[in-house]
């Protein structure tokens, strides 16, 4: 257990004296609540005769004890809202001195308290509860992190340091206000596109996140291990195979919002396990996804913000569509003035030398290209933009372009200056499929850890014969950023992965 600093042992003490003067500090009863802070205060006019009999409950947020009133306030999950308790009135007779004694003295800022009482205006204007009725029903015995300010106007004690807050979520959430609001929008975000999912008819679906192989994307995965099969498990890094399962099995469209885990890198882009939602469609191809990306996209920023206009950082990012599309080619020659198109592996890779791109021995020619877009062309990409027609080696799981030899039918969308989705013309022909895994494995022997891995299942499904299919991945974590304008994914995660808390006694002794 910590060392309990002098604030909690005086929490601890009112416990105590709660107790022993006859009250229940956790009570096991409920409360039947029947208005919220905002209600009140947006919906109550002065003189008018509702919320004449409201009960509330919440959080005790601060008190000002005047003689026999005493001003507070009530958190509860819509806001805050102002109580007048007054000690003539807040209890049976006999209890009076009692039960004034307890709030005046017991309570503490960061109880949950209920109250039941009448709304009305102080003559200062504030919409405000009257009490006559006041319950303890959660001692907090920890003190929240208070805002005071000094004479030369410094704020202390804030909760604003990123590790404090996303380590401590449930305090960060609530003694910051817009906090709240960006995981409310997120929800909103998942619903909005459900509704539009829905409406076209395609299944929401669940796959499987533990997976004898690990496929559908380039990444390195975690393991874990079945003791009853013993056999090793991988946990996902994307579902695309076993979507695409379902289109084989006579599904038209299925999606999933799927939580994916990847064993790289941490920065304010990623987070080692994150969301996606995946759609596949059948009988359709990446210029009909495109299409779909926009309208979908363009309906969650209305539905967030009324408009299709976003504020991102100093930006304000327009979703109306259609969106800019360049062909990856044409961006990279838009961007540096170089038409690699014609390009083989070493020049390439003194392209990238030019460029100041750096590239390594085991990086083929989609790895070399790919780092060469990124380094040259995303950075410029802040209103939404499709990159389309991708080169063959970067695409392993895409349908080869009709028209363009080397060349698979995939876009991404890159927007502030991030992919945020990818999406192809699958790939069907499972003679080719088995042909680009094994180049994958080739890779794999070269040192890229990314490298797919070759599913058998996967190619027998493809066997059986999959219908011509448009697949997507949107990454729902970046989309969030984006449309709650937050700089970093640890902002749009409840519980981002952080590394250990050091405990305060070793590092006393380690003199860290």
């Amino acid at each position: 257990m910590h060392h309990l600093s002098e604030q909690e042992l005086i929490r601890r003490e009112n416990l105590q004296k709660l107790r022993e003067a006859g009250f229940e500090p956790f009570p096991s009863e409920g409360v039947d609540v029947n208005a919220t802070a905002r209600e009140i205060r947006e919906k109550f006019a002065d003189g008018d005769s509702t919320y004449q009999d409201v009960t509330l409950a919440g959080r005790l947020m601060s008190k000002r004890i005047m003689g026999k009133a005493s001003f507070g306030e009530l958190q509860d999950s819509t806001g805050r809202i102002q109580i007048y308790v007054s000690r003539d009135e807040i209890c049976p007779d006999e209890d009076k001195t009692l039960y004034n004694e307890a709030f005046k003295k017991w309570f503490d800022l960061g109880d949950f308290i209920a109250v039941r009482g009448f709304a009305f205006y102080t003559q200062m204007g504030e919409c405000t509860v009257h009490v006559r009725e006041i319950k303890l029903v959660s001692k907090s015995l920890r003190p929240l992190p208070v805002v005071k300010k000094d004479d030369e106007g410094n704020v202390y004690d804030a909760f604003t340091d990123p590790e404090q807050r996303y380590r401590q979520r449930y305090v960060d959430l609530v003694v910051n206000d817009h906090v709240r609001d960006v995981f409310v929008k997120r929800t909103r975000m998942y619903s909005s596109m459900r509704e539009y999912l829905n409406a076209k008819g395609y299944l929401e679906v669940e796959t499987p996140i533990l997976q004898p192989l690990y496929g559908g994307a380039a990444a390195r995965p975690f393991t874990t291990h079945h003791n009853t099969l013993d056999m090793k498990l991988y946990l996902r890094i994307a579902n695309e195979l076993y979507l695409k399962r379902l289109i084989v099995g006579g599904f038209d469209g299925v999606y999933e919002f799927s939580k994916d885990f990847r064993n790289e890198g941490m920065s304010r882009f990623h987070n080692p396990e994150f969301t996606q939602i995946e759609l596949y469609v059948a009988y359709r191809d990446y210029n009909w996804m495109m299409s779909l990306v926009e309208e979908m996209v363009e309906k969650v920023a209305i539905d967030l913000h009324g408009t299709t206009r976003v504020q991102v950082g100093e930006n304000v990012i327009d979703f109306k569509r259609p969106w800019k599309r360049y062909t990856m080619y044409e961006a990279i020659q838009h961007f540096t003035g170089i038409d690699i198109s014609e390009m083989d592996e070493d020049e390439l890779r003194n392209t990238a030398r030019t460029l100041h791109v750096h590239v390594d021995g085991t990086m083929g020619k989609g790895k070399l290209i790919d780092e060469i877009f990124g380094e040259t062309c995303e950075g410029n990409l802040v209103q939404p933009t499709f990159i389309t027609d991708y080169p063959v080696e970067m695409s392993p799981l895409a349908k080869k372009h009709a028209g363009k030899p080397g060349l698979v039918e995939r876009f991404e969308a890159i927007c502030n200056k991030k992919e945020i989705c990818n999406a192809f013309s699958e790939l069907n022909d499972p003679i080719d499929q088995r042909q680009r895994f094994e180049a994958q494995l080739e890779l794999g022997k070269r040192g890229d850890e990314e490298a797919m891995v070759l599913d058998e299942d996967f190619l027998r499904a493809l066997e059986y014969g999959m219908p011509p299919t448009a697949g997507l991945g949107i990454g729902m974590d970046r989309l969030a950023m984006i449309m709650t304008n937050q700089p970093s994914i640890q902002d749009v995660l409840f519980f981002p992965q952080m590394k250990p808390e050091k405990d305060p006694s070793q590092v006393k002794e380690t003199g860290e």
